[in-house]
């Protein structure tokens, strides 16, 4: 089958010279010239591609610091009882376990004061046991004292109104019947003495017998007598009413007495709440001496200056017989094995770091890496933290892009010679993309 020969060109005519010769068009594209390739080149083009990719992928999924240190909590040790350092048992760079002991400080003095406050809370003890026996003795002692008191002054009310009664009778009914008896014998008398008298010159005249005078002698007598024993039981009377009066004055200081002895008593019950304060103060004296015996016992404790951690010894400035004061520094404990990274990463990297994130850490010191963890973002920026963190109101500003902490947690490596020591220069990688 054959073709249709090629419609020539069309040539410039004569008539028209000033036309300008037309240049063909040919399309140009990526396809086109991708296909054109040689299969090599083809090759070699894709090949750079993908590692194009692959380096992109690569260093856009990381973010990388070389202003990274190894750090930890590195723990100061200080006394907190002076005295004299009788045995040092570590040197410079001296490892130590948790619990052992390091410095031991002269114990002797505190050995005393601990046994001087065992002395002093027995005594307080004792005391407390007597203030306790006081208080049932003296409940007891003013029950029984009261008592005895309300029955005594009872018992003197009764002696006293029966003194009063006594009184009244010696005075009013004995008394009295005494005075009338003698009155009455009195008048008796006078009758029968003066008849005696009348019938005393009859009988000489023998006007009256003598019989008739000696019954009116005899009578004269007899009213004598009997004046002379009423007089007496007169007198019996009054010294009566005299003792009755005395008894009844025995009786009313007696019930006196009875009623201050039963005040005083009643006051005495007063000493029971006292000797329960005296109780209370004293167990409060037995809690300070507790108090104290505890505090003795810490400071002689305090003379052993044990390991808190498990580390090395550094900045050691203690040496055997020194003296040492409370809070100044004898050395420090470094925890080589709790040691992390702070990393300072400039602001900008941080927007896809997250903790959880893998890390490797490269150190300075030695040519293999580390691996490790993000554990925590600082929450301000290096320089906020500062002691003097800068003012950017006071003039001209210039925009500084700013570090901020992150710390890395370190795995445990295999190679036990590989230790990371706090202050070490470490870079730092972390990978944002989970790899």
């Amino acid at each position: 089958m054959s073709s249709a020969p090629p419609t020539p060109p069309p040539q410039p005519s004569a008539a028209s010279p000033a036309a300008a010769p037309q240049i063909p068009q040919q399309s140009f594209s990526l396809r086109h010239w991708f296909r054109n390739l040689h299969p090599i080149a083809k090759g070699a083009f894709v090949v750079v591609l993908i590692l194009l990719a692959v380096v992109w992928y690569i260093f856009t999924g990381r973010v990388t610091t070389d202003d990274a240190q190894v750090d930890c909590h590195i723990t100061a040790i200080a006394p907190q009882v002076p005295g004299y350092v009788v045995d040092l048992l570590i040197n410079d760079n001296t490892p130590v376990k948790l619990g052992d002991l390091l410095v031991q400080v002269d114990p002797r003095e505190y050995e005393a004061e601990v046994e001087q406050a065992k002395a002093n809370l027995d005594f307080a003890e004792a005391q407390a046991n007597s203030a306790k026996i006081q208080i049932g003795l003296t409940r007891e002692t003013t029950t029984q004292s009261t008592s005895g008191a309300v029955h005594q002054k009872e018992s003197d009310a009764a002696d006293y109104a029966m003194s009063q009664a006594q009184l009244e009778q010696s005075a009013t009914a004995n008394l009295q019947v005494a005075e009338a008896n003698v009155a009455a014998k009195r008048a008796t008398n006078d009758r029968a003495q003066s008849d005696l008298a009348r019938y005393t010159p009859l009988l000489g005249t023998d006007d009256v017998s003598k019989y008739q005078f000696d019954a009116v002698d005899a009578t004269a007598r007899v009213a004598k007598s009997d004046l002379a024993a009423a007089e007496q039981q007169l007198s019996a009377a009054q010294q009566a009413v005299l003792i009755a009066r005395a008894n009844a004055h025995s009786a009313q200081a007696r019930v006196s007495r009875s009623e201050s002895q039963f005040k005083e008593t009643k006051a005495r019950e007063q000493q029971v709440p006292i000797a329960e304060a005296s109780y209370k103060s004293a167990l409060a004296t037995v809690e300070r001496a507790k108090a104290t015996l505890q505090q003795a016992e810490l400071n002689l404790a305090y003379t052993h200056i044990t390991a808190p951690i498990t580390g090395q010894v550094t900045q050691k400035s203690v040496d055997l017989g020194q003296y040492v004061s409370p809070g100044q520094l004898l050395f420090t404990i470094v925890p080589l094995d709790q040691v992390y990274i702070t990393a300072n990463f400039k602001e900008t990297q941080l927007e896809n770091v997250a903790p959880g994130q893998k890390v490797r850490i490269h150190v300075d010191t030695y040519r293999e890496e580390f691996e490790g963890r993000v554990d925590s973002i600082a929450g301000a920026a290096g320089s906020r933290q500062a002691l003097l963190p800068p003012q950017n109101a006071t003039g001209n500003f210039i925009k500084v892009v700013q570090r901020i902490p992150v710390k890395i947690l370190v795995e445990p490596n295999k190679n036990p010679n590989l230790v990371l020591r706090p202050g070490m220069n470490v870079e730092a990688t972390i990978y944002t993309r989970s790899r």
